[in-house]
């Protein structure tokens, strides 16, 4: 499975928290510095996001793909049509949640979220 992290870096813990939710293994994990220029067009930036991933059309349309999306909000969901875009379907989100009383702050994998699956059953309610 490839990771996409467009967050903060996975620490030990963090990666084989998810190798035990998806049953597979982690093969390579590609992490994206994601930077927003908020006085500039998001969608360029959005684009070279992606592009960042140096992914070829058939890896995009034929790995196994989890992404680690960015915090601000805005960013994740333009990235996520991008992502559609060049897929062809939704990848799985990995949701982290923080670790209550941790100091300093430290965040665990929350879950694994399915958005194809989600859109699949919105679809149903039109």
């Amino acid at each position: 499975m490839l990771l996409l992290n467009f967050s903060h870096p996975l620490t030990p813990p963090q990666r084989a928290r998810l190798e035990e939710i998806t049953a597979q293994e982690i093969s390579r994990v590609i992490e994206v510095k994601t930077q927003i220029d908020t006085a500039n067009a998001l969608a360029p930036q959005i684009v070279a996001l992606a592009d960042a991933c140096a992914l070829s059309p058939e890896e995009w349309q034929s790995q196994p793909i989890l992404v680690l999306p960015p915090s601000l909000n805005f960013v994740a969901v333009a990235l996520y049509a991008e992502l559609h875009g060049r897929m062809g379907y939704f990848p799985a989100m990995v949701r982290t949640r923080p670790v209550a009383d941790a100091l300093p702050p430290q965040y665990e994998i929350a879950e694994i979220v399915n958005l194809q699956a989600m859109r699949e059953q919105a679809r149903k309610t039109r």
